[in-house]
């Protein structure tokens, strides 16, 4: 009986956590939403435009190019989209359902952010900035056919970014900050009682539980706080034309929480226990490289190019807090690129045009994705307009629209099912298609005083 129970245990909370890898390891929950006047550039050049207080996220050597004290308040509204489409999906194991596409795992988020840029002397300048550098929202319906693999993956964070720069001279300008980020994440997906009960006690004990077609749902919460920093350089190299390089730290995230189970049939009440859990995860350290050139009067062109070091998220291991291992989940991420290219029109002393486009990679190999992320590589096409009400007050309005390439999905196969049988325990193979875009409206107001 208490081999028994010990199958039992390893096997639904593995079937619980594993899903989680798309929430711990995919630039599909990176959020560049940290300003409203970058927005409308698709976030191009940023690091070297300073052309407002979010310069503290972007590259916190450009608040020496901010005069006075500057704040910056905004709110993007984001839209993604995620529709399934099964083309050869197999029924779990012991089930007698298979279920339907799920609808549409995307919906609305709303991410707000602020910042202030304070000039102490013509030398120093200081700046804090509250954003939300990293975030998550599908959640499909709870009989769809991929439900033992996900329904429900919501990761929120908050970041507090106190920064300092210093102009060195007229060419040079250097820039620091300390991060405090706080993560909070639920991950919900079905838990094949049927197959459990079958794998660790046969036809009698999946009888004695109510037979095929017994599930329920497996909720993980968890949170935590960690601390990071981040790096910028601006060099001026000619009163029109200025580069930028920032760089943001990893940050590692031990988030502890709770795995609990619903309809748990009795019987299994003991084998398969609520309680306490932990994983380790390490989100990316970040580098780019940007340009702002003043073209003429009315025209300035904007680019950058950055990096992100997603690589060093190979697995996704949990433990319950005695130190069990879990599960392990093969995660394979790797580095990305994005590549950004932007323009500003000032029609006149009121009114700017923002103008931009972008490539973005997504991490995620087709083998190793999953439906909580089933993120792909994506092309930006912006828009933006600032309305200069006074030289104290403007604001500024932006849209972007995300082609996402189309998504693959032949998760839990017979090779999968083979390398790592505690992953796809209980689980079917889901195997379709997606459909992805994703739409961004954002709004802020920026007061210098």
């Amino acid at each position: 009986m208490i081999e028994t129970q010990k199958r039992v245990t390893t096997w639904a909370v593995a079937a619980a956590l594993a899903g989680g890898a798309g929430t711990a390891g995919a630039s599909a929950f990176q959020l560049l939403e940290q300003s409203a006047s970058g927005l409308g550039n698709a976030y191009a050049g940023q690091g070297a435009s300073a052309q407002d207080a979010s310069t503290v996220f972007f590259n916190p050597a450009g608040m020496t190019k901010l005069p006075g004290r500057n704040a910056v308040g905004a709110l993007n509204a984001i839209k993604p989209s995620a529709k399934f489409t099964n083309t050869g999906s197999t029924l779990a194991p012991a089930q007698t359902s298979l279920g339907g596409n799920g609808g549409d795992a995307g919906d609305w988020a709303f991410v707000p952010n602020a910042y202030l840029s304070w000039q102490l002397t013509p030398q120093l300048f200081v700046g804090v900035g509250v954003n939300a550098p990293f975030g998550l929202k599908t959640e499909y319906d709870p009989t769809w056919v991929g439900r033992f693999h996900a329904i429900e993956s919501d990761l929120k964070t908050i970041n507090v970014n106190p920064s300092i720069a210093w102009k060195v001279n007229e060419a040079v300008s250097l820039g620091a900050g300390i991060n405090y980020q706080r993560a909070d994440a639920t991950l919900s997906n079905a838990v094949n009682y049927s197959a459990a009960a079958f794998g660790a006690g046969g036809a009698g004990l999946l009888a004695a539980i109510g037979g095929p077609g017994t599930e329920g749902i497996a909720k993980v919460e968890g949170d935590d706080g960690a601390w990071g920093y981040n790096l910028g350089v601006m060099l001026d190299l000619s009163p029109n034309t200025r580069i930028g390089a920032a760089y943001r730290s990893s940050i590692k995230y031990t988030l502890e929480g709770t795995v609990t189970f619903s309809n748990r049939p009795a019987l299994l009440a003991a084998a398969i226990p609520d309680g306490p859990v932990r994983a380790s995860i390490k989100l990316p350290a970040i580098a780019s490289l940007n340009l702002f050139h003043k073209i003429n009067p009315q025209w300035d062109l904007l680019a950058d190019v950055s990096w992100t070091d997603w690589s060093t998220l190979k697995s996704l291991d949990v433990f319950r807090t005695s130190g069990a291992l879990l599960s392990t989940t093969p995660l394979n991420w790797k580095d990305t690129w994005r590549v950004g290219v932007g323009a500003n029109y000032h029609y006149n002393d009121m009114w700017t045009l923002r103008f931009g486009t972008a490539y973005d990679q997504s991490p995620v190999p087709d083998a190793d994705r999953t439906p909580r992320v089933p993120d792909q590589d994506r092309i930006w096409l912006a828009i933006g307009a600032q309305y200069r009400m006074s030289k104290q007050l403007a604001f500024d309005f932006g849209y972007a629209h995300l082609f996402v390439k189309d998504a693959s999905m032949n998760l839990c196969n017979a090779a999968q099912a083979a390398a790592n049988p505690a992953a796809c325990a209980g689980k079917n193979n889901l195997l379709g298609t997606y459909s992805n875009q994703v739409d961004i409206i954002s709004a802020q107001a920026r007061y210098a005083f």
